[in-house]
């Protein structure tokens, strides 16, 4: 006896829908949104029950006071829809979308990676942080027409130099903004070194740091995410949830001809799959600057023979950050360092 559930919840309470096999609704249930309360709830559905909730603030804790009590649970990427809209009835949909299979799954398992996560999410939010103060710096000596598009205008020795280009009554505002971006400066430090130690606690951490154009952080990072390489079966797998997958379109491909449907050769438009992590995309992004900033060998040579064979520039940094993502998932799996003449040809 199969029993699909779909759960929609908010600050105060959460809406559960239960489905049987056919689809057919046997009860709603509207509950607080309390750790017990839900447990105690989902213990009284008879039969192998299948939980399915959607992506939100709550759903990792969610996932983990629940998981242990279902025989399946799926968090999914909703998508926005119109129509009809209430709790009871979004609740449903998700219960109905499981049982016929039509979700969306996000990873959530956490493994023993708990710890470094809360770390990784902390980091990404202090970097941010600290990128929006800059920004708005920026933007408040463009205001007055002071070109700052020099970084020297975030570095202490010389704001008061920046200082003396604005009118008088936009320094204090300034110097409010300079106040915010040293405590953001410090914050993300502070939560870089937390990550950092965090990472350490694992030995992949330093497998993963030998790959070309990782460091610590990126070797961090990529651990919180992925948690577990055996998530992709192939290295196309992998490019696709760090959006550096190709995607074919193509229309109008058949014609016909008096022997019948024939298929038309013609140009396909091309592009990057735009459903992806956006961290990771980050990571192998910045792990290709890198080798080609520093020259390290031997990829930074195939870079630029891809470059004399007329490869343009934005092609090759993402052939060359293909062959990254690879490298690093297969060491990961077979929990070996970097060994360039090993892992050369991972495109």
């Amino acid at each position: 006896m199969q029993r699909y559930i779909g759960l929609d919840d908010h600050v105060k309470s959460c809406s559960i829908g239960v489905l049987n096999e056919q689809g057919k609704k046997l009860q709603s249930v509207v509950i607080e949104t309390n750790g017990q309360a839900l447990v105690e709830y989902i213990k009284t559905i008879p039969g192998r029950t299948h939980l399915c909730l959607e992506e939100g603030c709550r759903s990792s804790w969610l996932y983990e006071i629940l998981s242990p009590h279902v025989y399946e649970l799926v968090v999914t990427q909703v998508e926005k829809r119109r129509g009809d809209k209430d709790d009871i009835r979004d609740a449903f949909m998700r219960a109905e979308q499981l049982r016929i299979g039509a979700v969306k799954p996000v990873y959530k398992e956490r493994a023993q990676f708990t710890e470094l996560r809360a770390a990784s999410d902390v980091y990404l939010k202090t970097r941010g942080d600290r990128v929006r103060v800059q920004n708005r710096i920026k933007a408040l000596f463009r205001s007055r027409a002071v070109d700052a598009f020099d970084g020297s205008v975030y570095a202490k020795s010389q704001r008061e130099q920046w200082l003396k280009k604005l009118p008088r009554a936009y320094v204090a505002p300034a110097q409010i903004l300079y106040t915010q971006l040293d405590a953001a400066t410090e914050a993300k430090q502070i939560a870089k070194k937390n990550l950092i130690e965090q990472s350490h606690k694992h030995p992949i951490s330093a497998i993963l740091e030998s790959c070309p154009g990782f460091g610590e952080v990126r070797a961090a990072l990529m651990m919180a995410v992925v948690v577990s390489p055996y998530r992709f079966r192939t290295k196309r797998q992998f490019w696709s949830y760090c959006g550096l997958a190709v995607v074919m379109r193509s229309s109008s491909d058949w014609q016909r001809t008096p022997s019948g449907w024939q298929r038309v050769v013609k140009p396909r438009t091309r592009g990057l799959n735009r459903d992806f992590n956006h961290t990771m995309k980050d990571i192998f992004k910045g792990a290709a600057s890198a080798v080609i900033m520093h020259l390290q060998q031997p990829l930074y040579g195939d870079y630029k023979r891809m470059l004399e064979h007329g490869v343009k520039p934005p092609l090759a940094k993402l052939t060359l950050a293909r062959r990254i993502a690879a490298t690093a998932l297969v060491m990961w799996k077979n929990q070996e360092a970097y060994d360039p003449d090993k892992y050369r040809n991972k495109e």
